[in-house]
């Protein structure tokens, strides 16, 4: 204030009213403490510039790294869609080929069938049947009913009829058989073909895909495994293993139709078949039966011993089974109840891992004992259904000895040669009138 002395009384009046006005009351700064703030504000903004120049050049690198690195990856899937486009076009064609030749060989095995059954149909010769001891026979129930020596002494024509009919009906039951599994074959392979071609179609489009795509969004989760997902090797397998069953069926189709050839030639080239003496051919009938009775009726009894000592261990197997069950729900337990530990408290301890290994442990025991389980309950089936195939079958022996001790009395008119024989009129009806039952001549 002490220069604005020599002012002029009005002006310093003035003055000294305006500097009344602007003087706030607080603290005041000196003017070091400006300058230092002024060179701070400078220093920081020389150090925000810096850094920011760093971060500046690091999203650079960022940027032109994971630029190369999208770039990379994208190359790399594409290739590698287009390899796998490639591969399974591979076994698309694979396929196609295995395809047009099964239909070729389904059609040819189906013609060398309708032969077969033609030739069958063809040997349905008029045959004069009117011996007792035969009509006894024919009484016989299910594998007991064989065409045996005993039958060949008395009908020489018809042992060669029917032997040339069960040659070509089983000829026949092996081509329909054979044709079941090539249609089985077939289908697999269709299945397969359609497979890779919803596959192929899929990969086109995903390999056609872009930035530029109208169809691009995000996805919930597009990184996790689908269920049914298989691996490389054994989706590679599966498709072997379709080509190989294909192949093997048509290989045993091809040696079937030459078997069916043959089969047909040699039955129409067949009219006589070595003659048996009835009396020893019927006696040694007679003993195989009793041998066969003796034996279905031992293992009948091993077969008895061997379904209880079965039923008791599947009853220990189902023991062992709910004992695991049950420790299995303690250890399940265990591990959800320790999922209710607070914060940190929540770790993965020895014990996590241990009850974690014991529950994979169990769940293991528990497949196998199940596995086990089904397979000891499919082998009692099993021996039930052969115990009533062996009782069934020891009441077959048993009623096929009585038929043949039957037949030892009627053997007298069993000597007569069949081109001998004249029956009577209208004893018997002829072999062109009556049906095929199950293969095999039905007398009246």
């Amino acid at each position: 204030m002490n220069k604005h002395k020599n002012l002029p009384l009005p002006f310093s009046h003035l003055f000294s009213e305006m500097t009344t006005l602007s003087v706030k009351p607080g603290h005041r700064f000196t003017l070091p403490d400006w300058h230092t703030n002024s060179h701070l504000i400078s220093a920081d903004a020389e150090r925000q510039r810096s850094a920011s120049h760093q971060v500046r050049q690091e999203a650079r690198a960022l940027r032109n790294e994971t630029n190369n690195q999208t770039k990379w990856d994208e190359h790399d899937n594409q290739t590698r869609l287009a390899e796998r486009i490639s591969s399974v076009n591979r076994w698309k064609e694979t396929l196609d080929k295995c395809l047009a030749d099964i239909d070729a060989e389904i059609d040819a095995l189906a013609k060398v069938k309708e032969a077969a059954e033609r030739a069958l149909q063809a040997k349905n010769l008029p045959l004069d049947v009117s011996i007792e001891c035969l009509t006894l026979r024919e009484s016989r129930r299910a594998i007991d009913v064989v065409r045996d020596p005993v039958e060949e002494e008395l009908h020489k024509e018809v042992k060669v009829i029917d032997k040339a009919k069960r040659q070509l009906q089983q000829r026949v039951n092996e081509a329909f058989e054979q044709l079941r599994l090539l249609q089985e074959a077939r289908q697999q392979l269709s299945c397969d073909h359609r497979c890779k071609m919803e596959a192929l179609e899929i990969d086109r489009m995903c390999l056609s895909l872009n930035v530029n795509s109208p169809n691009i969004s995000f996805k919930v989760n597009p990184t996790r495994v689908p269920d049914g997902t298989t691996a490389l090797d054994e989706w590679e397998q599966n498709s072997q293993c379709n080509k190989e069953r294909a192949e093997a069926e048509m290989k045993a189709s091809t040696e079937l139709r030459e078997a069916t050839v043959l089969a047909i030639a040699q039955t129409n080239n067949e009219l006589e078949a070595q003659r048996v003496a009835t009396e020893f051919a019927l006696r040694k009938r007679i003993r195989d039966l009793e041998r066969a009775y003796d034996e279905l009726k031992w293992q009948e009894q091993n077969s008895l011993e061997e379904i209880a000592e079965m039923e008791e261990d599947i009853r220990r197997l189902e023991e062992d089974l709910r004992r695991k069950t049950q420790d299995l729900k303690v250890a399940h337990t265990r591990l959800e109840t320790r999922t209710y530990r607070p914060n940190m408290e929540l770790c993965r301890d020895q014990v996590q891992y241990g009850l974690t290994d014991e529950v994979h442990q169990l769940e293991g025991t528990i497949r196998a004992l199940k596995q086990k389980l089904a397979e000891s309950q499919h082998a009692l089936d099993a021996l039930y259904r052969q115990l009533h195939r062996i009782q069934t079958d020891t009441g077959y022996k048993a009623s096929s000895l009585v038929l043949d001790n039957k037949c030892m009395d009627s053997r007298r008119k069993l000597v007569v040669p069949a081109e001998k024989f004249v029956p009577e009129v209208d004893a018997f009806n002829r072999t062109t009138n009556r049906a095929l039952k199950n293969g095999q001549l039905e007398l009246a």
